[in-house]
């Protein structure tokens, strides 16, 4: 039971947790305990050490945007507005507070408004579906669109909204790609013959993918009842991940064992049942790291990609505040930055996950 739970902890990228997991289960305190202090105390010390630095850079920012904005009043307001203005700063109002870098209790305190506004927003929106329910049912059945809901989406439905964006987008990259990278790993002379367009696509911006996916996505979907900004997001995202994928599979593919190869011409093997038995199977650990790269670059590319095409979502969120100028504004912008980061982060061990449990060798 005891090592089941151990390789449970590294199958699912905690091992630094180990030490400590060992710890809980009764092994050795005295030589778990050092090791507990080094894989865990050191980061937790690292994060304090952040925080620290961070609050001291914010107060720094502060104090210089504070004289700055105290010497401005001086200069055209006179000696009088100038102590006002130094009073009011003091005192912490926000009216006066200085429009730099936040400090980590504005950043938390922003946290806790965002997701007070979420739970307000989903009520009303709970509120608007249970009084139209009898009227929706009743345009159904006489085939009518059905009223809905257009309040404005809060942090936590914005950041669904991303997340159902990059999934759309990493679908599609796995549709292209995959299947392309297979036939360019098995086929030296397709490989050759397309490897220019690799290369030359690979490093297009997402802003010019979206600029392309708008034009044609406008054009075909001129008269389909469809949100547009949302078909233009996922395609550009996936489009601008992609390549990633498509290289590790082309790489892999082609870097099979030839004696794989020889065994399956010597049992005779159809080539979907190669593929699919030989060739994919060996290719798995190249292709998930290509999928990993992709899923990656598509959830860093989404943000542009949000705020040009004016989608809802993260992106859009951190246009709108960035635009917005309030008081709280530059701390939303860090929960969000931080929420970016985290579910990239998480992202990325699914995926590791998924990696993990196709290409098991034990």
């Amino acid at each position: 039971m005891k090592t089941k739970i151990i390789k449970a902890v590294q199958f699912i990228g905690l091992g630094y947790l180990e030490p400590l997991i060992r710890i809980l289960i009764g092994e050795d305190l005295k030589k778990n305990g050092k090791e507990a202090f080094k894989r865990i105390l050191f980061p937790l010390l690292s994060v304090v050490l952040f925080i620290l630095l961070w609050q001291s850079f914010s107060n720094y920012l502060n104090n210089v945007e504070s004289e700055i904005k105290i010497e401005k009043a001086l200069k055209d307001q006179g000696p009088e507005a100038a102590k006002k203005l130094e009073a009011c700063i003091a005192s912490g109002d926000i009216s006066c507070r200085p429009n730099s870098l936040p400090s980590p209790a504005m950043v938390y305190t922003a946290l806790g408004k965002l997701w007070d506004d979420h739970k307000i927003m989903a009520a009303k929106k709970q509120e608007f579906i249970s009084k139209y329910a009898t009227v929706n049912e009743e345009r159904k059945a006489k085939g009518q669109i059905e009223i809905v809901y257009t309040g404005r989406p809060s942090f936590v439905d914005q950041i669904m909204t991303s997340l159902k964006t990059v999934f759309a987008g990493f679908l599609l990259s796995i549709i292209i790609a995959v299947p392309t990278g297979i036939l360019l790993g098995l086929s030296t002379t397709l490989r050759t013959s397309f490897n220019w367009i690799v290369q030359i696509f690979k490093p297009v911006s997402p802003v010019v993918w979206l600029l392309l996916v708008s034009m044609i996505v406008k054009t075909v979907l001129t008269n389909v009842d469809v949100e547009k900004s949302f078909v233009i997001s996922f395609i550009s995202v996936g489009l601008c991940s992609m390549w990633a994928t498509l290289v590790n599979t082309s790489v892999g593919v082609s870097s099979v064992d030839k004696d794989y190869i020889n065994v399956a011409k010597v049992l005779q093997l159809g080539t979907f049942s190669k593929v699919f038995k030989i060739i994919l199977p060996s290719s798995f650990p190249m292709i998930f790291t290509g999928l990993r790269i992709t899923l990656s670059v598509a959830w860093m590319v989404l943000i542009a990609i949000e705020l040009l095409a004016q989608s809802p979502g993260l992106g859009s969120f951190v246009w709108e505040e960035f635009q917005n100028g309030s008081s709280d504004s530059n701390s939303k912008i860090i929960v969000a930055m931080f929420v970016i980061g985290i579910i990239g982060f998480m992202l990325d061990r699914i995926m590791m996950i998924f990696q993990k449990l196709l290409t098991f060798t034990d």
